[in-house]
């Protein structure tokens, strides 16, 4: 499928977050993508391309705190981030026939965090979560970057959580759509534990699936872990899309 890319300015308030669209011949749903924490949007240039050759009109996107607005690194909340994903959402959703039931967001690791949130506030289809994140409630306009300055913060991460003492594991508990959860074995980020809490809380999901990748760490950093993912979320939209 032929398959072109433009590049688009977001509005989130008085300011702009850069993104780019890519653009298939023909258009069967839409898929939005949140890089991770220290991540941008070029790191997922490639596997969005490979999605939008399915017929999924694709957006990438880069956060407040990273590459352009990197001078907000220090300051930016998750709060204002999730305002950034609400925001690329909305500009993909406003794309000539594309409907939002037929839209969904694959988020790594920060972005995998937020997009499970935002499932609370806008219409998805269909959620992606590669080594998704877990924080606190609590701080939620304190800066990102502050927050592992909390003593209990990695200890957090290995408890059992359930879905009412977590908000994007309580969106997760009320998604209805399908759900794709990939893990790295050698995660030092994000522990199984959390993979655990996220698949549990999806049990009302109308599919839920877990994927391993051996030997990968959180980042994914070796070339061919990245084309194991980006195979994993490709077959996954195939048997999406049969069902």
């Amino acid at each position: 499928m032929t398959v072109r890319n433009e590049s688009v300015d977001i509005a989130v308030g008085d300011q702009t977050i850069c993104g780019t669209l890519f653009l298939p011949s023909n258009t069967i749903g839409g898929m939005l993508f949140a890089h991770g924490w220290g991540g941008s949007r070029e790191q997922y240039l490639r596997r969005a391309s490979a999605v939008a050759e399915l017929g999924y009109l694709c957006l990438t996107f880069d956060l407040r705190g990273h590459a352009r607005r990197e001078d907000q690194r220090e300051t930016v909340s998750r709060a204002a981030n999730l305002r950034d994903l609400l925001a690329a959402y909305d500009l993909l959703a406003a794309q000539p026939g594309l409907h939002p039931s037929a839209i969904g967001v694959v988020g790594s690791s920060y972005g995998a965090y937020l997009a499970a949130i935002m499932t609370s506030l806008r219409e998805v289809r269909w959620l992606a979560l590669r080594a998704p994140a877990l924080y606190k409630d609590a701080d939620w306009e304190r800066p990102k970057v502050q927050l592992n300055q909390d003593p209990d913060f990695a200890e957090y991460r290995k408890r059992a959580i359930a879905p009412e003492d977590n908000r994007a594991l309580q969106a997760c508990a009320a998604f209805r759509g399908d759900v794709l959860i990939v893990e790295s074995e050698h995660d030092d980020t994000v522990p199984h534990q959390v993979i655990e809490n996220y698949f549990a809380a999806c049990k009302s999901a109308r599919s839920r699936t877990h994927r391993l990748i051996k030997g990968a760490d959180h980042g994914v950093t070796d070339a061919a872990w990245q084309r194991e993912s980006t195979a994993y979320l490709v077959d996954w939209l195939k048997s999406r899309m049969k069902s």
